[in-house]
């Protein structure tokens, strides 16, 4: 194998798995280790620069990170990650002064964002302090888009999403409130120098059986129901709820109805828990509040008598598997009747664009939506940017912020005459960890302690208001536990081959038996004779250049390094040391190998 280039940013960052895993490559570790040190407002505007809302994405996000989470691979469960992020936005002081700021002198640049979402807010916040006028179409009378609509307030308080989003907006925004979009040509005829449509996927799904029409007063669709919920135009339901759909609006839409009144909640799921949507932790919230998850019953009829609904017939389904877990076969063994009052579907969200004309020069797919570049967010037509749900579907917000981001850059590249498919380079910065002989400057102590649960209101308590947050956040005890779990994948080993004396020091004292020695061989090979056969191949494995001594080469199987120290802290000559990791990631304006403004 040829010496690994650690001058590329992708080696390193993909070492770091949990910010490699976050779609805005948040600087997991480095926010964390700021917590560890008191250090709240700090790690607060860290998280800030990537992922915009650390308050409301420490509360909902759909965690990314944690299921890469490298101490997982020592243990069950990973770093609560996402869990974290809320500590330092809980307990941060004020940040008036720390925040973006636009410039008076504006740069001459008008742009149009559709809909006040995650994604149309991440714009804003990143063209604003470029001196750019923003102007926000928001449909209701309030912005957040889904964030607010779709997420209960008892997940996510109402307080915690004004403030984060009023950071935005009070940087000058044009913030048009209860003013919807009816027509691309219309907008287009305004003369704005770039468009980005973030109107996410409004339109949830419907099933289409027997009954349906003539119990249509009492089925309704997820997210328009949700949306009911939030603004207050719903504030019942019947006793018994049946939920159609497993993801996370499912869940979402069964907790939201013990709230409202029902006593009988049932989620009903066409397939085995293994092909379910929906987040474990979301899974388990549900369960937790003793909502029952029935698998294996595909919908058949709604029920009418009396011109009233009064249940669901459902089909009884079995399933084969082939080795892999996919299903192989599937076979009707009966249906059932479960009576009901109400019925929510969750069966998915869909995009909808009535208002795009089909003559803008805006292509759509066989799907009947915009074509989108993947890389620069620009639709067909020139200037017209898509992000978040609106571009590809429905995800979850820190995708959405990613989005932002990116059309951010081609939006300011556009309005500056430049090439939008010439993305911005990442940059990365690797400084020593060394404070002394065996000191370093972050806890390098293997800390066995288990994941640490947050505590949750008392479930006699939180129904009796449908803004109770359950979550309540961890205590100091817990989050000083909690951070010494992180394994801090960015402090890197990093190796100077001239320096080895081919002792065997790392190698003897390495915990997991990541280092090895070895003639140089092609990459298939050099993994089985490792000290610990690398057999992940979605992680690198370092090699060197030809050691002095024998020409050999030293090689790590990142997979299951643990960031200790321990070859560093053994090393009689330094060829091994402890190097902080910095992602520099590029916004507009902004390129990654400066982290200053650029003068276009």
């Amino acid at each position: 194998m040829q010496p690994t280039d650690t001058r590329n940013p992708d080696y390193f960052h993909k070492v770091v798995d949990c910010q490699w895993g976050c779609p805005a490559h948040t600087d997991v570790p480095g926010y964390i280790r700021l917590i560890a040190q008191g250090r709240y407002t700090e790690s607060y505007m860290l998280n800030r620069q990537a992922n915009v809302f650390p308050g409301i994405l420490g509360r909902v996000c759909d965690r990314p990170c944690e299921p890469v989470c490298r101490r997982a691979r020592v243990e069950e469960k990973p770093v609560a990650i996402c869990r974290l992020k809320r500590v330092a936005s809980d307990l941060r002081d004020e940040i008036d002064e720390l925040l973006p700021k636009a410039p008076q002198q504006k740069n001459g640049k008008r742009v149009a964002l559709v809909g006040a979402g995650p994604a149309s807010l991440t714009v804003a916040n990143d063209l604003m302090p470029l001196g750019y006028e923003v102007v926000i179409y928001e449909a209701q009378a309030v912005p957040g888009g889904l964030m607010r609509s779709n997420i209960p307030s008892f997940r996510l308080p109402v307080e915690v999403l004004d403030e984060e989003i009023a950071m935005i907006i009070d940087m000058g925004v044009d913030l048009r409130l209860g003013t919807p979009v009816k027509s691309m040509k219309a907008l287009l005829a305004e003369g704005y120098d770039a468009i980005f449509v973030g109107s996410g996927a409004p339109r949830g799904k419907d099933l289409r059986l027997p009954g349906r029409d003539e119990a249509a007063a009492n089925i309704h669709i997820g997210i328009d129901w949700l949306e009911s919920v939030a603004f207050e135009h719903v504030d019942k339901i019947g006793e018994r709820v049946l939920i159609i759909g497993v993801g996370n609006t499912a869940m979402d839409c069964c907790r939201t109805s013990l709230r409202l009144g029902a006593r009988d909640v049932k989620v009903m799921a066409r397939k085995p828990r293994q092909f379910f949507k929906a987040s474990a932790w979301e899974l388990e919230d549900a369960e937790e509040e003793n909502v029952e998850i029935v698998v294996n019953h595909s919908p058949k009829s709604f029920v009418v008598e009396g011109g009233r609904l009064v249940g669901m017939l459902f089909d009884k389904m079995s399933y084969e598997f082939d080795a892999s877990g996919r299903i192989t076969s599937e076979k009707i063994e009966g249906e059932v009747l479960i009576p009901c009052d109400d019925v929510v579907l969750a069966i998915g969200q869909e995009n909808a664009f009535p208002w795009i004309e089909r003559d803008t020069g805006i292509e759509f797919d066989k799907w009947d939506v915009p074509v989108v570049d993947k890389s620069t967010y620009q639709g067909t037509r020139p200037g017209v940017f898509f992000g978040g749900d609106a571009a590809f579907g429905p995800k979850n917000i820190i995708w959405s912020v990613e989005h932002g981001h990116q059309a951010a850059i081609s939006m300011h590249k556009h309005c500056h005459g430049e090439d939008v498919a010439e993305r911005p380079a990442y940059g990365m910065n690797l400084s020593t960890a060394k404070m002394g002989i065996h000191e370093w400057s972050y806890s390098n102590d293997y800390d066995g302690t288990p994941r640490r649960v947050v505590p949750q209101m008392d479930l006699r308590e939180r129904f009796k208001k449908l803004d109770l947050e359950v979550e309540l956040g961890f205590s100091a005890e817990q989050f000083t536990k909690e951070v010494e779990r992180c394994l801090n994948c960015d402090v890197q080993t990093v190796f100077t081959d001239k320096l080895c004396i081919e002792c065997d020091a790392c190698i003897d004292i390495c915990p997991t038996r990541c280092l090895t020695i070895v003639p140089n061989a092609p990459e298939e090979e050099l993994r089985g004779k490792l000290s610990a056969p690398a057999e992940n191949l979605e992680q690198a494995l370092f090699v060197s250049g030809p050691l002095p001594q024998t020409g050999r080469v030293m090689v790590k199987d990142e997979n299951i390094c643990l960031h200790c120290s321990l070859c560093a802290e053994r090393c009689p000559t330094g060829a091994w040391d402890m190097q902080k990791f910095t992602l520099k990631v590029p916004y507009a304006g902004k390129p990654a190998t400066t982290g200053t403004e650029s003068t276009s």
